[in-house]
């Protein structure tokens, strides 16, 4: 891909929307770097990855000032590898409170580089499915269960301030190969239409 000037991604959306998934395949096809909110906070609290725990939302290392920690952290991750003249950075998590994508907007009006939010999503009834086999697994990294989704459902707010060409919402229930490519395609669209 062809970019004509640094490009930020960020992959966001509710527990078990998919967006980590999406976000590491797109990153492993352009080895790009990729930062995980769920990886990053737990980092932070010096916790391994797949180390579970239990508290729920807002409590713990998922309180409001930790959760702000953990968010400054990516943005200044991102910040770093563009001023080392990287030509696209990922981010991936929740991103469901406008201020924090006002603090994106602001990172990539900074550094000068095109963003594009994409919103995945799913039916509850998968979340469901998927949330049943991260509870299975050793490796998982995210804490997120089934009343901490409920709890987030109710207080995410939809991104309704972006611009059209800065959003794309996907339906994660398509194979991931189909849903690289309509990524694919729709920030090429959007790259296209930037100006000079």
């Amino acid at each position: 891909m062809s970019l004509i000037e640094p490009v930020l991604y960020v992959f966001f959306g509710l527990i078990a929307s998919g967006k980590s998934t999406l976000s590491d395949l797109f990153a492993q096809k352009h080895g790009w770097p990729c930062y995980n909110t769920d990886r990053v906070r737990k980092e932070l609290a010096g916790l391994a990855a797949s180390e579970r725990r239990a508290e729920g939302m807002g409590e713990g290392i998922y309180s409001p000032e930790f959760t702000k920690k953990t968010y400054q952290s990516l943005l200044d991750r991102a910040r770093d590898d563009f001023k080392r003249g990287a030509c696209a950075v990922i981010l991936d998590g929740s991103y469901g409170k406008r201020t924090d994508r006002r603090q994106v907007l602001d990172l990539a009006g900074t550094v000068g580089a095109q963003i594009f939010f994409i919103l995945c999503s799913c039916s509850d009834d998968e979340v469901k499915r998927r949330l049943a086999l991260r509870a299975k697994d050793p490796d998982a990294v995210s804490d997120g269960r089934w009343d901490i989704f409920i709890k987030q459902k109710e207080s995410f707010e939809f991104p309704d301030e972006l611009q059209p060409n800065q959003l794309i919402r996907l339906n994660t229930e398509s194979s991931p190969e189909l849903l690289l490519v309509r990524l694919e395609q729709f920030v090429q669209t959007g790259l296209d239409n930037i100006p000079g």
